[in-house]
């Protein structure tokens, strides 16, 4: 098992998310930045879509009751084990009663930590994915145990240190395509999209990235209709919102854009006060 000593801001379990049921209201949920997760369970040899643990922007304090791999990715904030740094992206073994914790956030947004065979949490829907009204639990909190399997750890591994590209946390560009709702824009309010820095919210969180500067908006509101992650919707009062992995599924606000998958990666591990600027990409 391993146990939560000290909780961070906000840590849940997550995976690829509940896909198939948003026909009957139920959000995907899932990692946040699935690069991130991907390239955790890759690097240990686990199935892609192995549960990890999130957390956002300050780590938790953990410790390790028996002995497994582990891989860190995504948010760097310097990791320990027993106060021994490590690095991120590469397969470290962890030994009964090793204490794994973390320094100050010096890049991203959004951490994960994968171990060998993936957190045992509870499967709902053919998910492990932390959800309010879903899960038990929305967040793991100090003095939470998390199951794990017990897996031999391979004699043969790798040692490799894969680098994450810097563009994955710091590029301001944001690609997306054309909304379902894009076209009812004038020319000059479509130009402005793609031309305004937008600042990134205090109030965005996993429901979705709220964008502080406002668009004219003169669309009326539309039936509601299907959303996803990556959907951008122009509210009445012009602001931005751009859903992310717990959205509800269906909304009445013009959709006029839609990021594509990696984009939404990279967003996750923006922080509220930096900036972001729409790209359109050709389909």
């Amino acid at each position: 098992m391993v146990e939560i000593l000290k909780a961070g801001l906000y840590d849940s379990i997550q995976d690829l998310g509940r896909l198939g049921y948003q026909q009957f209201g139920v959000p995907i949920s899932g990692t946040m930045d699935h690069y991130s997760r991907q390239l955790a369970n890759a690097i240990l040899g686990n199935q892609e879509d192995t549960a990890v643990l999130e957390f956002t922007l300050i780590a938790p304090r953990l410790k390790f009751h028996s002995t497994t791999a582990i891989c860190i990715t995504g948010m760097e904030s310097q990791a320990k084990i027993n106060e021994k740094p490590i690095e991120n992206n590469t397969y470290v073994i962890v030994r009964k009663n090793d204490i794994v914790s973390f320094g100050t956030r010096k890049l991203g947004c959004r951490g994960y930590l994968a171990v060998l065979g993936g957190f045992q949490s509870e499967k709902i829907m053919q998910s492990r994915s932390f959800y309010k009204s879903i899960t038990e639990q929305q967040r793991l909190k100090t003095g939470d145990f998390i199951n794990l399997l017990q897996i031999p750890i391979p004699i043969k591994r790798s040692n490799a240190v894969l680098k994450t590209p810097k563009a994955h946390f710091e590029s301001v560009r944001i690609e997306v395509f054309k909304g379902i709702e894009f076209e009812m824009l004038g020319p000059d309010h479509q130009n402005k999209i793609f031309t305004t820095e937008f600042t990134v919210s205090k109030d965005s969180n996993r429901m979705a990235y709220q964008l502080d500067e406002r668009c004219e908006n003169s669309l009326e509101p539309i039936i509601t209709s299907p959303v996803l992650p990556g959907t951008v919707q122009l509210t009445p009062s012009g602001q931005l919102m751009v859903l992310m992995r717990d959205c509800q599924t269906t909304g009445g606000y013009p959709r006029i854009l839609q990021l594509s998958e990696m984009a939404i990666n990279r967003l996750s591990q923006r922080i509220p006060g930096q900036i972001v600027q729409f790209e359109l990409l050709k389909v």
